[in-house]
């Protein structure tokens, strides 16, 4: 089984650590180690960054494992690679994009949950198969972004930059 650890290490340092982001015309709107406060009003983090504090580590990890690593199951995946590769990209695109994009790779229907026959062909994929074909779904995919809304263009190189990186 994967483990959580590793894959949250790698991903903070993809996000950008932890520090407060702001950058125009991010959809996500500010971010906090990545977490966008327009699409997580709730996390409870967000109180610290108000008063200009600096909430604390645990808070973040939580928040991840809950959120992503356990909402597609990624504990139950057996290659480290293969959990770790959609985690990450579920932290970028959310859990539902992920899920998808990886059923589509391993050649189920995509209907964006990661049930028993997601989990039976992903731990059927050799772990570099999977990775790869991920890696063309995802570039393929932010290409189609920027192609609808080309003020996105300006987050095109890091997105790819940030699959490619997933590939080492």
């Amino acid at each position: 089984m994967s483990d959580f650890l590793p894959a949250f290490e790698a991903m903070i340092i993809d996000e950008g650590g932890y520090k407060l982001h702001t950058v125009k015309g991010d959809r996500g709107g500010a971010t906090y180690a990545g977490i966008a406060r327009n699409y997580h009003r709730g996390w409870a983090g967000w109180a610290f960054v108000d008063r200009g504090e600096i909430p604390p580590s645990q808070l973040v990890r939580d928040f991840y494992k809950r959120e992503f690593w356990d909402a597609l199951r990624c504990g139950e995946i057996n290659q480290q690679p293969i959990a770790s590769s959609l985690f990450n990209f579920a932290v970028n695109a959310g859990t539902k994009t992920a899920a998808k994009l990886a059923q589509v790779v391993v050649g189920v229907t995509p209907d964006g949950a990661i049930g028993p026959k997601s989990l039976e062909a992903l731990n059927k994929i050799h772990p570099e198969r999977f990775v790869s074909a991920f890696a063309l779904a995802k570039i393929s995919r932010y290409a189609a972004i920027c192609n609808r809304d080309p003020s996105q263009v300006k987050f095109l190189l890091g997105w790819i930059n940030r699959t490619l990186k997933g590939l080492s």
